[in-house]
């Protein structure tokens, strides 16, 4: 009997002992293994009728603490958000590029374009009869206009990006909360049948984990095992059943649910952050540079005339042939031959035109001109006479709530055209002949006698007053209206432009610095649960040794019980 009992005793050890070696060794094997926790077996005496009758593995646990993992996905949402923030805001500030630069390049962001446009007009206002001077202008108002398109045409990029990526993500995390559900369903079960889940509740953290990399969630734990998983707000995304996202429009839904507000962090809450504010706040600076910037121009060579004069002006400015139209005062349109010399002139009372079309039809009914709306609502201005060209002088006009002069009211004689960022390009019969920049001014002081007059100068050329003025609007402070996260303010457009590039610029260095923030947290809590969770490779294979040594002891009791049993039956027999 005492030989049976020390047998079964010996047999189980065993038993416990290989439980444990397979235990010991998946460790070590899972080691490098992301999300693996170390497991252990829980040895306990066995009992019948009062007495001992060896040694069984009662359980095999693992997994980490609950609370600490849940800080560890807080903060891997957080990390994750950071990331992606610090990578986009980085690309933004490289689009608008850098104001300082080498030696021998002064930087290449359109702030130090806009600069090189001042210097230009600089020269111009030296030289205002000059056609290299002139060239100057067109080519420097070109590189600052195409920067500007370059930079909206990169933030558009970027939202687009931004947009297709938070698709893909919420695909993502469908895929992770089906499995989420897969792996509650089997934890109940082998925790029903008394089966360990520890690999099972591994395989579910790896989920969660990923989830939390997209967007931030919450967790609460069920009696089966399972668990529920809810955005910050509390809507379902894993209960009894999945509650699947689906993204459009910048909306993104739970089951149905908007929970847009919900996403703060992860790579969809950054993205949704980025989409729909820094970038957008980004575009509304840029466009606020580029409004400024053309409507300021033009509205200093809107007064001037082409010399040679052209035969046809094209307005910048769209309007509507029924819009309302309030002037004071009069405009002055002469026709001037290509030597600057007078052919005519009429003044047109603009006070009687109570609408823009009152305004079309009084210049086509001069002689020798055609006025209308071309198809982008554009007023043009036309010489019959192809040898002749068109000059228009302000005299008192006074038009619009702002008191305009007609040609800036409609933007003739503009350098730049379009309204925004995306659109803004320099006019392009200018860009083809930059004589047609007006930097010449029609004689205000023309009379009647001058129509009957031979060889009356019309055009005056050689003033710098036009150019003077360019040069002062560009160097002058400008109000520039509250756009992204600059408010309303008063400086130069270059030192605007400037602003504008260090926002970009304090954009990216913010992310930088909250990323290594949020990735030394997340790197910390992830070394806390390694601590207490992680496999320790010098102490599963001393543990290893252990069994090992427990196994070899347990045979050779079973060996010693066996020869034990072959000499009792030999002797019996």
């Amino acid at each position: 009997m005492v030989l049976s009992v020390a047998s079964s005793i010996a047999t189980s050890a065993l038993r416990a002992a290989q439980v444990g070696m397979s235990v010991t060794s998946a460790n070590i094997a899972s080691a490098d293994v992301d999300g693996y926790t170390a497991k252990t077996v829980t040895l306990t005496s066995t009992v019948a009728g009062g007495q001992g009758t060896g040694v069984s593995a009662a359980a095999i646990a693992g997994g980490v603490n609950r609370f600490l993992y849940a800080s560890y996905l807080s903060a891997t949402s957080d990390q994750a958000s950071a990331d992606t923030t610090a990578d986009f805001t980085d690309r933004l500030q490289a689009l608008m590029g850098s104001t300082t630069g080498s030696d021998d390049d002064s930087g290449t962001s359109v702030a130090t374009l806009i600069t090189n446009l001042t210097t230009a007009a600089s020269t111009l206002s030296t030289a205002p009869d000059s056609a290299t001077a002139k060239a100057q202008i067109v080519e420097a108002a070109d590189n600052v206009a195409s920067s500007l398109r370059t930079v909206a045409t990169g933030i558009a990029a970027l939202a687009s990006e931004a947009d297709g990526t938070i698709a893909t993500d919420v695909d993502t995390v469908n895929t992770a909360l089906a499995s989420i559900d897969k792996f509650n369903d089997a934890i109940t079960s082998a925790t029903a049948r008394g089966q360990s889940t520890a690999d099972l509740e591994d395989q579910r953290n790896s989920a969660l984990k990923t989830v939390a990399t997209y967007m931030n969630i919450r967790t609460t734990s069920r009696a089966d095992g399972g668990v529920n998983v809810y955005t910050a707000s509390g809507t379902a995304l894993v209960n009894s059943a999945v509650h699947s996202l689906d993204y459009g429009n910048g909306t993104v839904t739970a089951g149905g649910i908007d929970v847009t507000s919900d996403v703060t962090s992860g790579d969809i809450g950054a993205l949704l952050t980025l989409r729909g504010t820094t970038l957008s706040e980004a575009r509304s600076e840029l466009d606020n540079l580029s409004s400024t910037l053309a409507s300021t121009v033009n509205g200093a060579l809107a007064d001037g005339a082409a010399s040679p004069p052209t035969t046809s002006l094209t307005g910048a400015n769209t309007v509507a042939a029924s819009d309302a139209f309030s002037a004071t005062g009069s405009v002055r349109v002469a026709l001037v031959n290509a030597d600057g010399t007078l052919s005519t002139f009429t003044d047109v009372d603009l006070s009687a035109c109570a609408t823009v079309n009152d305004v079309v039809s009084s210049l086509d009914a001069i002689d020798g001109i055609e006025a209308s709306l071309d198809d982008d609502g554009k007023l043009v201005i036309t010489a019959e006479d192809d040898d002749l060209g068109v000059a228009i002088g302000p005299l008192d006009s006074a038009c619009g709530d702002d008191d305009q002069s007609f040609s800036a009211y409609f933007g003739l004689n503009a350098l730049f055209t379009g309204t925004s960022a995306a659109d803004i390009a320099v006019d392009a019969d200018t860009a083809a002949d930059p004589s047609r920049l007006a930097t010449a001014k029609l004689d205000d002081s023309l009379t009647a006698d001058s129509l009957t007059a031979t060889d009356v100068t019309a055009l005056k050329t050689g003033s710098s007053d036009i150019a003077d003025a360019l040069l002062d609007a560009l160097t002058a402070d400008t109000d520039f209206a509250s756009a992204g996260r600059l408010g309303a303010s008063s400086s130069t457009i270059a030192d605007y432009a400037a602003t504008v590039v260090a926002d970009y610029a304090d954009r990216a260095s913010d992310a930088a610095t909250d990323q290594t923030t949020k990735t030394a947290l997340t790197s910390s809590l992830a070394n806390s649960i390694s601590s207490q969770s992680g496999v320790n490779l010098d102490e599963e294979t001393a543990r290893l040794n252990d069994y090992q040594t427990l196994y070899s002891a347990a045979a050779q009791v079973v060996q010693a019980a066996k020869a034990m049993f072959d000499t009792l039956l030999e002797m019996v027999n």
